[in-house]
């Protein structure tokens, strides 16, 4: 038994109904409310390991909730819609979730994402001990990944919640080539899309923030052919 709970937010009952079924069969503790009301009541007085959050919503949707679900730190999110739009994915992916199944779908394949979400996020890499307290250093800059902000010598840097979770993974593993499929593994959530070239463009808007010179980068390198690697530098933050 797995011993997870799980919390499902959709307003289709049937749904509801079938993935506590399924997903009770599959070793999981479940529960599932209609609309994002019901959900923060609900979180207010039970915890949960990981959140299935329906993207068309009864009031908030599903965008809006993952925006205040990821501010406040918490469960990971995986984000369900029957649109299945690639912009629909692109938005759920840049507020925070950490997957993205469009509607219909296989339970299979989303017991699988579940799997794999909650494995990343108890297994991952890793840390240093500043890293376990929530702060990566690297040149002039920190990322604090409570607050999920980034500064450079006390100026605050904006980035959006993609850039800030590329950086992460960059800055989590320096001096490494990671590979485009590589980076959309640990990024959590991307598919094997045409799109896949998302990468590249969010590579190109981070080094706009990080790097002095975008054009001769010092922090993320192109390795042609390869992929990208990350170089911290000397400097200390």
């Amino acid at each position: 038994m797995s011993h997870k709970h799980i919390l499902v937010v959709d307003d289709d009952i049937g749904l509801r109904e079938l993935l506590q079924q399924y997903l009770s069969e599959q070793g999981y503790s479940v529960a599932a409310v209609a609309d994002g009301s019901a959900m923060e009541r609900y979180l207010a007085e039970h915890a949960a390991d990981l959140v299935i959050l329906d993207l068309m919503l009864p009031g908030e949707d599903g965008l809006t909730l993952a925006r205040k679900l990821r501010m406040r730190g918490g469960q990971p999110i995986i984000m369900l819609s029957a649109r299945g739009e690639d912009i629909d994915r692109i938005i759920g992916l840049e507020v925070g979730a950490d997957d993205y199944l469009a509607k219909p779908f296989n339970p299979r394949e989303l017991l699988a994402r579940i799997r794999s979400v909650l494995r990343r996020r108890e297994g991952g890499d890793s840390r240093t001990e500043e890293s376990a307290q929530g702060m990566l250093r690297f040149g002039p800059y920190r990322l604090d990944l409570e607050s999920r902000s980034l500064s450079r010598e006390g100026a605050d840097v904006v980035l959006t919640a993609g850039e800030f979770n590329l950086l992460r993974v960059f800055v989590e593993h320096p001096n490494h080539v990671l590979s485009r499929d590589s980076l959309m593994d640990k990024l959590k959530g991307y598919e094997r899309t045409p799109f896949d070239r998302s990468i590249d463009v969010r590579v190109t808007r981070l080094r706009r923030k990080i790097e002095d010179d975008p054009s001769a980068p010092v922090y993320v390198r192109t390795v042609w052919g390869e992929g990208y690697l990350f170089s911290p530098g000397n400097k200390v933050g």
